[in-house]
């Protein structure tokens, strides 16, 4: 267990060293999206995705809306808040959404809305 939690703060801490070395402007509004993505899920939810190099736009359908950086993943993409208390996971088509200290599922079996 406690190897876990020195690696989620490692997360942490190399996402704050990135931010802090990062070139003025890398996160910056006028980065050209690589891809926008409309994901369905259960519940009758969706999110809309902006992806760009080092970070992702999110306009939730519950009304929220957000940019998060990337962080560090064993697999697919993570993106997380400063205290990763909403963290979104993309792996292919698919995504889902965690939040809170308990890391509670909000958004899950998201998969991409086809495009035609």
């Amino acid at each position: 267990m406690r190897a876990i939690t020195v690696s989620r703060h490692s997360h942490l801490l190399l996402a704050a060293l990135v931010s802090l070395t990062l070139p003025a402007g890398a996160l910056a509004d006028d980065a050209k999206p690589i891809a926008e993505v409309v994901f369905a899920c259960d519940a009758d939810k969706s999110i809309d995705a902006t992806f760009y190099e080092e970070k992702v736009a999110l306009k939730l359908s519950d009304g929220r809306s957000m940019e998060l950086p990337q962080v560090i993943s064993g697999s697919g993409a993570r993106y997380a808040n400063a205290d990763e208390s909403f963290v979104f996971w993309n792996k292919g088509n698919t995504a889902f959404v965690t939040e809170g200290p308990d890391e509670k599922v909000t958004f899950e079996n998201c998969v991409e809305k086809d495009a035609g």
